[in-house]
């Protein structure tokens, strides 16, 4: 009875001393994978970061309806935070527009000449454009600050960006009438922006002035 008592007590001791020995570290390990921050939690930190710095900048009002848009709007801005890495402190929009119309141009005469490297090289520039001091929201007319006004946001986008992104695999290969096709795509793009959009010069009182 003795030993039969004693063999369970023991191996309830050994699995004790075991658990000791190495629960902390299993323990530390669990909880260092599960406060690891994935990809996508990084990626969703970094995009918060860059809005939070976008509207320590705003007036007052403007963070207001900036605050009021819905999720799916607010996503929409942060990723296109998230894709353009070049974002200036000091730029405005109509600074960036002067970026983007050399970069236009220079699409232009490349395709003109059958420039394919040059072409692509500045369609990705375009796809890639600076973002203005405080984003883009400073230099919409504050009634456009809406739910309603920003949802063709996304179309707009993948007409410009990403026309400019095919434009310059097309350009890239040589296919110069589908690059042509894709510029034609960019313009309406632009054009279709500003015609929605454009209800002041690209400088705003609506952004605090860098110190």
């Amino acid at each position: 009875m003795k030993m039969c008592s004693l063999i369970p007590r023991k191996a309830a001791l050994c699995a004790a001393v075991a658990l000791a020995g190495l629960a902390p570290g299993a323990l530390s390990q669990a909880r260092a994978q599960a406060q690891a921050p994935t990809p996508e939690m990084a990626e969703m930190r970094r995009g918060m970061e860059l809005m939070q710095k976008q509207m320590a900048v705003m007036t007052p009002e403007l963070v207001e309806k900036a605050n009021a848009l819905s999720p799916q709007i607010k996503q929409f801005l942060m990723k296109v935070a998230l894709k353009h890495p070049r974002q200036s402190d000091r730029l405005t929009l109509r600074q960036v527009m002067q970026e983007i119309l050399a970069d236009y141009q220079a699409v232009a005469g490349a395709i003109a000449v059958d420039n394919g490297e040059l072409a692509a090289d500045a369609a990705r520039r375009i796809a890639n454009h600076r973002l203005p001091r405080g984003g883009m929201l400073p230099y919409l007319p504050l009634e456009m600050v809406t739910n309603q006004a920003l949802s063709v946001l996304p179309a707009m986008e993948e007409a410009v960006e990403g026309g400019a992104r095919k434009l310059a695999e097309a350009a890239e290969k040589g296919d110069m009438v589908a690059a042509a096709q894709h510029f034609g795509t960019v313009t309406s793009g632009c054009v279709a922006c500003h015609a929605h959009f454009r209800g002041q010069p690209g400088t705003s009182p609506r952004v605090r002035a860098p110190r």
